[in-house]
């Protein structure tokens, strides 16, 4: 089986992608029969659009430093590698120092790529911290879908040579092959473009940025359905179908679908959600 043929790299990237073709098309054909009995592929997208609003609103065209607990709580509860983790950040760090840092991610100088590294270099790095880079990730992402990928360790984690990465690499016996990619933000957006690419040929020509999350995300649960450990479990839930490990990774699971409701009251419900679960003792 032949990989897709990279494409041209850009100038500020030399990073080719050895991606498989039909590893793709079997997982985007897979992803479509799944989520064809709840809705099909454009409900997870609705979803995927009303969590870009909901950072949009809290990220942009709010004082991110003026954010309350509530709101905040609301983010996190969107984030499932981070909604679990987090507590005891916020109580060693409090929540002011966690929202200047944050301010310093979506508004600073430099590139997104830079402010992403110095966003994880604020916090100690240790295997309690990891959680950092998928916070700092997500926020970027979802301000921003159509342009910057999201670029969190379940998509590739070099490390520990897991990740979306991984499950489409064009090998005969991935499972025994160490990838030699790098985890930087340059990675992730030639993977993005990659990816781009690829649902422009099989059709798919609008909110390009959400249905490569989506795709990725489907790719991953499938991982997890089949292989996970319970470092995956303790993230995602275990004994579920594709569909629903889908929209966890993605955060989605925040949503409860009832008819007549809008955004606002979603804030209000996350939060109200988040909070209880960071509580939880043993969270």
């Amino acid at each position: 089986m032949m990989p897709i043929p990279p494409k041209q790299q850009s100038d500020r990237s030399s990073i080719v992608l050895d991606l498989s073709g039909p590893k793709l098309r079997a997982a985007l054909s897979d992803l479509i029969d799944a989520a064809e009995p709840s809705g099909g592929i454009e409900r997870y997208i609705s979803d995927l659009q009303l969590k870009v609003t909901l950072f949009r609103k809290l990220l942009v065209e709010n004082n991110v430093l003026a954010l309350d607990p509530a709101a905040f709580s609301a983010l996190i509860g969107f984030i499932a590698t981070v909604r679990r983790r987090i507590k005891a950040a916020l109580e060693n760090y409090g929540l002011d120092r966690m929202l200047s840092a944050i301010e310093r991610l979506l508004n600073g100088e430099g590139t997104a790529a830079e402010r992403l590294r110095q966003f994880t270099a604020a916090f100690p790095n240790d295997r309690g911290h990891r959680w950092v880079r998928d916070l700092g990730a997500e926020l970027l992402h979802f301000t921003d879908p159509q342009n910057l990928p999201l670029a969190t360790r379940w998509v590739w984690d070099m490390q520990t040579n897991t990740g979306v990465l991984r499950e489409i690499w064009h090998a005969e016996d991935v499972d025994h092959l160490h990838i030699p990619i790098s985890d930087d933000f340059e990675t992730f957006e030639t993977l993005h473009e990659e990816l781009t690419g690829f649902l422009r040929g099989e059709g798919f020509f609008r909110d390009l940025g959400l249905y490569v999350d989506l795709l990725c995300a489907h790719i991953y649960a499938l991982y997890i359905n089949d292989r996970a450990g319970q470092y995956l479990r303790t993230d995602f839930g275990c004994n579920e179908a594709p569909m629903a490990h889908t929209r966890r990774m993605l955060g989605l699971d925040a949503i409860e679908r009832e008819p007549g409701r809008g955004w606002l009251d979603l804030i209000e419900e996350s939060a109200a959600q988040a909070a209880k679960e960071l509580a939880r003792p043993g969270a």
